[in-house]
């Protein structure tokens, strides 16, 4: 069986945690302690240091959710090889 692939979503894009957790997605709290054990964060792209975490070294993908759509972003993480 596949490894579940972990998202840390920031916390007002409710839309987008329910339906990368309806695709099977383990979407996380967009806090620091899961920063390191996540495939790929979502941001909404305000300008603004998220809990100022500017200093968190990860080589998980960030998208920026400005402008896209739930389901946009789902199907941009399926498009990534984790």
């Amino acid at each position: 069986m596949a490894r579940r692939i972990s998202v840390a979503v920031e916390d007002d894009l409710t839309n987008v945690t329910q339906e990368l957790e309806q695709k099977g997605y383990e979407v996380m709290d967009l806090e620091e302690d899961n920063l390191q054990k996540v495939d790929a964060i979502v941001i909404s792209g305000e300008d603004k240091n998220v809990m100022n975490m500017s200093d968190i070294k990860n080589e998980a993908p960030i998208i920026n959710a400005d402008g896209l759509s739930a389901v946009e972003i789902s199907k941009e993480l399926q498009t990534r090889a984790y």
